[in-house]
């Protein structure tokens, strides 16, 4: 008995040393998260009317970075210590709530938004989907930028790679549970320094190339925020189409590519390593998926619509990236486009980007590994049963193969990604939308888009602005880090607070 209470205590304490790194490292997240709130007041340098909106962003900027910081300091282990996968899940889970619920501040102070629309716009930012309730015409430009930092910095998982940046190891369990397990250096910290440096010069480059495209300075830096972190809030209310220009949308493809792809295929792209990159599979699908859903669309959809051929190979080109992306940008809008159209853009968000990357999805990998899957599969009937074959495919320099846990695991995200899909058309359905509304919301919702044919809106059902929040965090966190996290939690909240199993 005595030997079971020494064994219970021990767990106990153990447990309580390794709450006190979680909280400490979450709350030096939340720190950097509360730098992301504070940063837009940069932008008064250039803007000094707008100072009287300050307050909004310094109150919950400076509380986060305080209150992160204390926690940091005074929790943290002097020496770093590795997190495993489920620890990891807790932490990300609980600074992405927290980064929420303080992000909501400026919205509901400034935009006069209730706590739900509030909410809405903040993991709307956050989780990078760029699904709106603000009156972006009306909105000053701290509000403006402040949404497209946001989608900058929860894009790249930016407070999670700093961290990495930062602690070195600890960073393994935290890019392994917000998915991101390919590294571009064997070193954690170098690995994290490099998509820092990466992100930071598509921003540069990204922006100056659309002043030379024809925007003003402002909407460059918000458009290439929003293109690079696949998210999508624009400074107009009619997105890319305000400018009606095709080097704007050249320029901002080109900067969706970028944000879809894979950090490590982009690494060996920029080193000039074209045969591993033409080797990727994501790539190879997106080689096969882009121009055939552009012919669709073209012939589909744009040339009976649009009055020039010119204007319908724009249309079709530039809204399929958007949407394989899962930006979130447009040209058009959608109400009059058919059916054939509509399910197109659908397939499309749902497959999403690249793994590793900015966008959501179901991400390209996947499906290019069930894919490989079922070749494999088929060539196994087809030969003698003492053949030994297994399907591979390549990440990065390395020919890898699928194992049969690999595949399963696959197999249950892709079964639980459209369960949780399927809930969600459902309850939009309920409120009144149909079949069609609610597959094409509800799609661009859970993966991360931003597309909209009109459902989401600042009077939606606040029942339906919830259903559009779990989809979107759900998606960005992608399901398993959620559950694991949440799951971890409720099974060491009694024990780390009243010291028994």
């Amino acid at each position: 008995m005595l030997l079971n209470k020494n064994k219970s205590n021990r767990y106990t304490n153990f447990l309580r040393q390794r709450y006190r790194a979680i909280i400490g490292y979450t709350g030096l997240i939340c720190a950097i998260a509360g730098l992301v709130i504070f940063s837009p007041l940069l932008a008064l340098f250039f803007y000094p009317e707008e100072l009287s909106l300050a307050w909004a962003f310094a109150l919950p900027g400076i509380a986060l970075i305080v209150i992160g910081l204390i926690l940091w300091r005074s929790l943290t282990p002097k020496r770093n210590v590795s997190l495993s996968l489920q620890e990891g899940a807790v932490i990300v889970v609980l600074t992405w709530l927290l980064a929420i619920l303080v992000g909501v501040f400026p919205f509901m102070a400034l935009e006069g938004l209730n706590f739900t629309q509030a909410a809405f716009e903040s993991t709307s930012g956050w989780t990078t989907t760029g699904l709106s309730v603000v009156d972006v015409e009306q909105a000053s430009r701290l509000i403006l930028l402040y949404r497209s930092n946001l989608e900058l910095a929860g894009g790249a998982g930016l407070a999670i790679i700093t961290l990495s940046a930062i602690a070195g190891p600890v960073g393994s369990g935290l890019t392994s549970a917000e998915g991101r397990t390919e590294q571009l250096a064997p070193n954690v910290r170098r690995s994290a320094k490099l998509v820092l440096s990466i992100y930071s010069a598509y921003c540069v480059v990204g922006t100056i190339a659309l002043v030379i495209a024809g925007m003003g300075w402002f909407d460059a830096v918000n458009h290439a925020f929003a293109a690079l972190s696949t998210g999508g809030f624009s400074t107009r209310s009619n997105s890319i189409g305000y400018w009606d220009s095709p080097a704007v949308e050249i320029v901002t493809i080109i900067l969706m590519l970028l944000g879809t792809l894979n950090f490590v295929t982009a690494y060996f792209l920029l080193r000039g390593k074209f045969k591993t990159v033409i080797r990727n599979g994501e790539v190879r699908l997106q080689a096969v998926l882009i121009p055939l859903c552009i012919l669709v669309i073209l012939f589909g959809v744009g040339i009976e619509l649009y009055p020039t051929v010119g204007k319908s190979i724009r249309v079709a080109i530039f809204e399929t990236i958007t949407a394989l992306s899962t930006t979130g940008f447009s040209t058009v809008g959608y109400s009059d486009w058919n059916s054939l159209g509509w399910t197109i853009l659908i397939i499309l968000m749902l497959i999403g980007g690249g793994t590793g990357a900015t966008a959501g999805g179901i991400k390209q990998f996947r499906i290019y590994a069930l894919y490989r899957a079922l070749i494999w599969e088929v060539k196994s009937m087809l030969l003698p049963d003492n053949a030994i074959s297994e399907a591979d495919y390549w990440q990065g320099e390395h020919r890898k193969f699928l194992s049969d846990r690999q595949i399963r695991t696959i197999a249950m995200f892709v079964f639980l990604y459209f369960l949780i899909f399927t809930i969600g058309v459902i309850i939009t359905a309920a409120y009144g939308y149909s079949i069609p509304d609610s597959l094409f919301e509800y799609a661009s919702s859970l993966s991360t888009v931003g597309l909209s044919i009109g459902v989401t809106s600042p009077d939606a059902p606040v029942g339906l602005l919830w259903t559009q929040i779990i989809g979107m965090f759900l998606g960005r966190l992608e399901f398993f880090t959620v559950f694991i996290g949440i799951i971890r939690l409720c099974q060491d909240l009694f024990p780390v607070m009243f010291g028994r199993k």
